[in-house]
């Protein structure tokens, strides 16, 4: 079910999701936190279809910020403006805001009358994040921050910038991108139960993941970590030294990726790249400070080979 509103208010948007509610028999208890989106027009579809993916698993509540010039649309608007379209489905309820104006510069208060009642909120900035998430007025409703380092144009700066505005809370699909590496290569290291001497990370030379990663892993192991640049794409390989020979984890493309441990057989262990509705039902499932996040995000930074 699909309602349209134009130069309206968010108290009137309400009553839409009520008489929404009451016209399709879907309650409202069922949803579990409210998702804000704050995107641009170019991204809003993707970024649309990734949340209604991931509220497959976690109903929820989503609201996506779109902040429009006034030269934008069928006519000048010189004032504020708020436009909204308020969509019901199985999965949830999906409110797209179209701010005009002043509604703009002040979206914080068109979406603090729309969040769920005591439940939590997530911030989710598909392009353009702030530079300090927790500060931003958006931001700062929420429990949850995510941001996309891969989205922006220097990652590795913005990274820098990230470490030094850190708030509990704050996270990145960079690092969501690395669960499934991590998770294997602690799975090695129990196997192959062997003192790592040295660490190797490879990738192509902006890679956040990889900086991250090799942050985690200098952090987490007490050891120098080399940065290997290669074609990509993302991370590679990496490579663990021993005493006994490396221990090594090499996806140089498709989903499969090449496991070796000293003195034992290669073995073919799946490791894919996931898609980003993945990432985002991943980082919702916690909303509690993601403390390895903060140790990578504030670890030292590695010097990368070329």
């Amino acid at each position: 079910m699909k309602t349209d509103l134009t130069d309206t208010t968010a108290s009137k948007i309400n009553a839409a999701l009520i008489d929404g509610r009451r016209a399709t028999g879907a309650p409202a208890v069922g949803m579990v936190l409210t998702l804000v989106i704050v995107t641009d027009e170019e991204n809003a579809y993707d970024a649309l279809k990734t949340a209604n993916d991931a509220s497959r698993e976690h109903p929820s509540r989503t609201l996506v910020v779109i902040r429009r010039h006034t030269s934008h649309g069928p006519r000048p608007w010189s004032g504020s403006r708020l436009d909204a379209e308020v969509l019901l489905g199985a999965e949830g309820e999906t409110v797209v805001l179209r701010t005009y104006g002043e509604a703009a510069d002040h979206a914080d208060s068109v979406v603090l009358p729309l969040l769920l009642p005591d439940a939590p909120v997530v911030v989710w900035w598909p392009v353009a994040a702030p530079d300090d998430p927790v500060k931003d007025p958006l931001g700062a409703l929420a429990q949850r921050r995510i941001t996309d380092l891969y989205t922006a144009e220097r990652p590795l700066e913005v990274l820098r910038t990230r470490a030094l505005s850190y708030a509990p809370g704050d996270t990145d699909l960079a690092w969501t991108r690395l669960t499934l590496w991590r998770s294997m290569l602690a799975a090695a290291m129990d196997q192959a139960r062997e003192k790592v001497t040295s660490a190797a990370v490879e990738a192509e030379a902006d890679n956040p993941s990889a900086e991250l990663l090799a942050r985690w892993l200098g952090a987490r192991l007490g050891v120098p970590v080399d940065r290997v640049v290669t074609g990509g794409p993302f991370v590679t390989a990496v490579r663990l030294g021993t005493e006994h020979g490396e221990i090594v984890v090499d996806r140089p493309a498709g989903p499969l990726a090449t496991l070796t441990l000293p003195g034992q057989p290669p073995r073919t262990l799946a490791l894919k790249v996931r898609p980003t509705s993945e990432l985002i039902a991943e980082e919702l499932r916690r909303l509690d400070a993601d403390e390895m996040y903060a140790t990578a995000l504030q670890g030292e930074a590695v010097k990368v080979n070329v």
